[in-house]
């Protein structure tokens, strides 16, 4: 094949991947009258929901005469293990309306009830995806990008999210709407009642969504979906707007008056020995109010007055052995409805445990509004309006901060405006652009504004690009960004592309800049094949990784390179290793401990890591590693068990987690300990107790977090919590430091 025949086949492929992004979206056909779905030639499918006539008794029984009355959703597809086969286990769904709800129904057959994987009550656990479940999603505006999620479990369980952009979840977003699960002699059952004021659409009676629907079998480690999700996508199918079915028949209510108002109330004893003066058992009380008015059925208007996060759960602590901050993510209620709307440069950071977000930048990072230096800034009164308009996505936020003398900040207000268009089938671009009016680093504002798009072609390849710039009194040097993306997730290959530029004076003070005055280039390769005839592996995995970064004038900052092979077993378990190496300069000393300083220069070090993940379906189960290598001047070993669970009872539960760093450096050596575990006992599917309890050497403290959660009517909760922290240094047993217990309830309104 000549060079100019690959140029023109090249070409050509490009060109038939815009046309078909291009190309109007198929037309649905109806489902025939008395069906509930319809498979059609084109490869898509179409689905029914039925008017109730009569009340449906939400008890998880399923025994109401319209079970027999109306066709089932049925006949699942097996994605894994055997792509493209009838599911092995019978599902059945329905969904119903009336007036005011929306129902999805469920009766999932088993064939071994005695083996399900059913361990997990806790509303968002983490336990509740590695659970047999049933998963569904809402795609309520049908463009095929944006959905609700919901996930419930045998037990009750539930998980709840929002979907944006096909790559965004943010599973904080709680909707209200209650549920009921229940048993039968041949497996489980499962009823919700959505209210349609839970959700968000577009104006009109009748009513085109999408949706989805996906069965995990635990003890078969067996994922089926409604329709033909590619295999490689498996585990996030159900993000995959574009692959759902369309669901007509669906009648929704007038407007009306959606008005939402949630006020609380709170009392606090307090003793903080860290204060000047100390303070010693402090009581305090106080109440706010937040409300939720649906201008539109597809645009909310919040509003949030003298705000309180006293019920949000603690960080999970970390021990950081870089020169660069730490990302943790965002946990508080009143941010976290829609928050996929001001993701930008398709760099999410949503959800999830504490990381290190990486070298990309976050230009909205909402912990940089109420919180400053790890200390809490009271929220007076903010406001947002997000929502959809036609093809239009829209997000603007402006809150106002209080004084906090004690941390050197004054009264500041923060704004984020956030506009987005989708164009082509799957893709997108928008502006985003925020502003500070009073500085942490100095006199004057920050402003940052910027420009990002984000293409989806065929479903696997999609590249994204950003342009930012930030602006800011007496700034000088680059304050630009920018980054190029390119991805293939394949099944069987996988490749990512990326150049990074953050200029030397960029700065987005209202979001997360791990480090500035870079140039970073980085590929991925992955050959994944999966052996046609073993019945205990999987998939084999061989990943090739290197990072290259320097400095906007040229000099080498950052090298890495990385390569690991993986095994996935049938049941769920997962071997790995890998090895890597690391060139790194210092441009100033580093401080990487107590008493330990690294020299100015350049490092060299290598390391070596072997790894095994247990898989959800075992009693214990966790990710445990053994690291060794050199590491900046000497070597470095760590043992770690992370991601962990011990199921005592379905009830109760241990999330122990354990991080060793045994360091011997021609500079001194030391070692880090965390040591910590979630203890979960719940009650029922609405009410459960947790303590987070946590010991770090580096910060010297033992930390606790106790929180009891009660949702005694939907959307309408009462916390009870207990913090505490101790030095460790003391000699006796650990001094308390700071202390508080807190009483919160709030009651939910809707008008």
């Amino acid at each position: 094949m000549t060079t100019r025949t690959r140029s023109s086949l090249r070409l050509l492929a490009v060109w038939a991947a815009l046309a078909w992004s291009l190309a109007p979206q198929p037309a649905f056909a109806q489902v025939p009258a008395g069906a509930a779905v319809t498979r059609h030639a084109d490869g898509t499918t179409t689905v029914r929901a039925f008017r109730l006539t009569t009340p449906l008794d939400l008890d998880g029984r399923l025994d109401e005469a319209v079970y027999d009355e109306t066709p089932p959703i049925t006949d699942l597809y097996q994605i894994e293990p055997r792509d493209g086969e009838p599911a092995t286990e019978r599902t059945e769904a329905w969904i119903f309306f009336d007036d005011q709800n929306v129902y999805f129904t469920a009766r999932c057959w088993e064939s071994a009830p005695e083996r399900r994987v059913s361990n997990e009550m806790r509303r968002d656990g983490p336990g509740v995806p590695q659970n047999e479940h049933i998963g569904w999603t809402f795609d309520t505006f049908h463009d095929r990008r944006n959905a609700v999620m919901w996930i419930i479990t045998p037990l009750g369980g539930r998980m709840d999210g929002q979907i944006t952009d096909e790559r965004v979840y943010n599973g904080d977003f709680n909707p209200v709407y209650e549920l009921r699960t229940g048993n039968f002699d041949g497996g489980w059952t499962l009823e919700t009642r959505i209210p349609f004021k839970s959700l968000r659409y577009k104006p009109g009676r009748e009513q085109t969504w999408g949706f989805n629907m996906r069965r995990q079998v635990g003890w078969k480690n067996e994922t089926d979906f409604l329709t033909r999700i590619p295999k490689q996508i498996a585990q996030t199918g159900l993000s995959q707007q574009s692959q759902a079915a369309t669901l007509v028949g669906l009648e929704a209510p007038p407007q009306g008056i959606s008005l939402e108002i949630k006020p609380y109330a709170i009392a606090d004893l307090t003793t903080d020995h860290t204060a000047r003066p100390a303070i010693r058992n402090d009581p305090d009380a106080d109440f706010g109010i937040d409300a939720k008015y649906g201008i539109t059925e597809n645009l909310t208007a919040d509003f949030t007055y003298n705000t309180d996060f006293a019920q949000v759960e603690a960080d999970e602590q970390q021990v950081n052995l870089t020169r660069f901050s730490l990302f943790f993510p965002e946990k508080r209620d009143f941010f976290l409805e829609n928050q996929g709307t001001f993701t930008f440069g398709a760099n999410s950071t949503g959800g999830g445990a504490a990381s290190n977000v990486g070298d990309t930048p976050t230009l909205f990072y909402s912990r940089r509004i109420g919180l400053s230096q790890g200390r809490v800034i009271p929220i007076t009164a903010g406001g947002r309006l997000t929502g959809r308009m036609g093809r239009y996505s829209v997000g603007a936020l402006n809150m106002r901060a209080g004084e906090a003398e004690s941390a050197g900040v004054e009264p500041t207000n923060f704004s984020v405006f956030r506009l987005k268009r989708d164009i082509l089938r799957r893709s997108a671009v928008g502006l985003l652009a925020t502003h500070r009016n009073v500085r942490e680093t100095g006199p004057g504002s920050n402003s940052v504004f910027g420009a990002d798009v984000s293409l989806s072609f065929f479903e696997l390849l999609n590249m994204n690009a950003y342009w930012a710039r930030s602006r800011a009194p007496g700034a000088s040097g680059d304050e630009t960004s920018y980054r190029g993306q390119l991805g293939y997730n394949g099944d069987r290959y996988g490749v990512q592309l990326e150049h990074l530029l953050v200029g030397d004076a960029f700065n987005p003070e209202i979001g997360f800049l791990r480090r500035r005055d870079i140039r970073r280039s980085y590929a991925q390769l992955r050959f994944s094949p999966r052996p046609a005839r073993s019945t205990r592996i999987r998939k084999y995995s061989w990943t090739a990784t290197g990072t290259y970064i320097e400095t906007l004038d040229g000099r080498p900052d950052t090298r890495t390179l990385e390569g690991e092979f993986g095994i996935d077993f049938q049941n769920g378990d997962r071997f790995y290793t890998s090895a890597g190496s690391t060139s790194e300069f210092l441009p100033a000393p580093f401080r990487i401990a107590p008493g330990v300083t690294l020299p100015q220069g350049g490092y060299d070090f290598a390391d070596a890591t072997v790894g095994f993940r247990l898989g959800p379906q075992r009693k214990m189960n966790a990710n445990f590693s053994l690291q060794y290598g050199t590491f900046y001047s000497g070597h470095r070993t760590v043992l770690s068990a992370s991601q962990g669970r011990i199921e005592v009872t379905p009830q109760f539960s241990l999330q122990p987690t354990i991080s060793v760093n045994d360091i011997d450096l021609p500079e001194g050596a030391f070692r880090t300990t965390l040591v910590g575990s979630r203890v979960t006992y719940t009650m029922t599917p609405f009410m459960f107790a947790s303590a987070l309890v946590q010991y770090n050497s580096s910060s010297h403290t033992v930390a606790a977090n106790v929180r009891l959660r009660w949702e005694y009517e939907p959307g309408s909760e009462l916390f009870v919590v207990y913090n505490e922290q101790r030095d460790t240094l003391t000699p006796q047993f650990p001094v308390l430091t700071n202390r508080a217990v807190i009483v919160k309830i709030n009651r939910l309104m809707r008008f």
